[in-house]
């Protein structure tokens, strides 16, 4: 049986992506796959219906589920819509896989075969695939805009006919992906620029980007290169010299994450007193409960004279880059194992399996049984 890639609108109004765009739905289309999309699912990307003439496009997300036996989605799928899917259809996208233990069990017992793309193996061939890496760039970089927008003082120095006006300084915390895309576009901004992160690799990372790392002295180095917890010690030591950068800083821009669990806190409310008035803080962490004291995800709040934002779901504000990146990291994770309209995944390729949720009826990966306890 041939392969079918259905594409559904989001149920989320707030979602303007789309997982499948124009160039990627001709490369599909060439290897003999079958494309359709229920009508408006690229309205929110500003993507016209007639820029996929590869695509049959139906009314219904029914329509959708009955025809297609893979789905690609921005987000997790809903619940009635997994009870619509036909057994062994393939899922992948964002899943947020240790959100609910209900959900998972759901697409297990479903009999879909689902790929979490947040469980990627953070190995050299997967780059390409990299779905958090492409929206977490989108996201640094429009945490500075934010900053930008919001900051009382110009980003960089100024000259004009009565002086100087001295460059804002920015202060960027975590050096993954978004935290780098946060310091390059604060530089290109004129800002000055600082960067920590745990991690004490990094540093070289964030000096190449003209940026100056802050040494706290505790290293938080852990496996696929993410961070690990720290100890109470460490955190200590970590808000005390953290604490005068900080203190510093007329913008700050947090970014630090633990997969399938909550963010880190790493600006306490102390810290956050202890600001210039007038200060910005832009917290990227704002959905998953924030690294900044007193955030409060979706909103804007002020804490003495300092100004907190906690912005959610950055990739979709701008929606037309970020589609074409998700796009494509699909493409590049499944595009292999389609030849001549015929998926055949391959049990022992590393990046399949280490990105498997569920399969033949149960839940495969074992973080996420563990996080969900199941």
């Amino acid at each position: 049986m041939g392969v079918v890639i259905g594409v559904l609108r989001s149920p989320d109004p707030t979602e303007r992506r789309v997982p499948l765009v124009p160039d990627v739905a001709k490369k599909l289309r060439a290897q003999g796959a079958e494309l359709v999309m229920q009508r408006g699912a690229s309205a929110g990307a500003s993507i016209p219906e007639g820029d996929y003439p590869e695509v049959t496009w139906v009314d219904t997300e029914q329509e959708v589920t009955a025809r297609a036996n893979m789905l690609w989605t921005v987000g997790p799928l809903a619940p009635d819509t997994l009870k619509s899917l036909q057994p062994g259809t393939v899922v992948i996208g964002l899943l947020q896989p240790y959100g609910s233990a209900e959900r998972a069990q759901a697409l297990a017992g479903g009999r879909i075969t689902s790929f979490a793309m947040e469980l990627l193996p953070r190995i050299s061939r997967a780059q390409s695939m990299d779905i958090l890496s492409s929206q977490g760039a989108c996201s640094g970089y429009q945490c500075v805009l934010i900053a930008a927008a919001f900051s009382p003082k110009f980003f960089p120095m100024l000259t004009y006919a009565a002086g100087t006006i001295r460059p804002a300084r920015a202060l960027v915390i975590g050096a993954g992906v978004a935290g780098l895309q946060a310091i390059a576009t604060a530089r290109r901004l004129g800002a000055l620029v600082e960067g920590y992160d745990v991690r004490p690799e990094t540093r070289e990372q964030v000096e190449s980007l003209g940026a100056k790392f802050v040494d706290t002295g505790v290293s938080a180095a852990g496996t696929g290169g993410y961070a690990r917890e720290l100890t109470e010690d460490e955190k200590r030591q970590q808000a005390d010299k953290l604490g005068k950068a900080v203190a510093m800083a007329d913008v700050l821009i947090t970014t630090a994450a633990v997969p399938g669990k909550k963010a880190p806190l790493i600006i306490t409310d102390a810290m956050v007193r202890g600001m210039k008035t007038g200060a910005v803080v832009v917290d990227m962490a704002a959905e998953t409960g924030g690294n900044v004291a007193g955030t409060v995800p979706n909103q804007e709040v002020q804490v003495g004279g300092v100004r907190i934002i906690g912005p959610v779901n950055l990739p979709s504000n701008m929606p037309v880059s970020s589609s074409e990146m998700f796009a494509k990291n699909l493409f590049n994770f499944i595009g292999p194992f389609i030849k001549d309209g015929v998926l055949t995944l391959d049990d022992t390729d590393e990046v399949l399996t280490g990105a498997t949720l569920t399969a033949n009826g149960e839940v495969k990966h074992a973080g996420v049984k563990q996080v969900l306890g199941l």
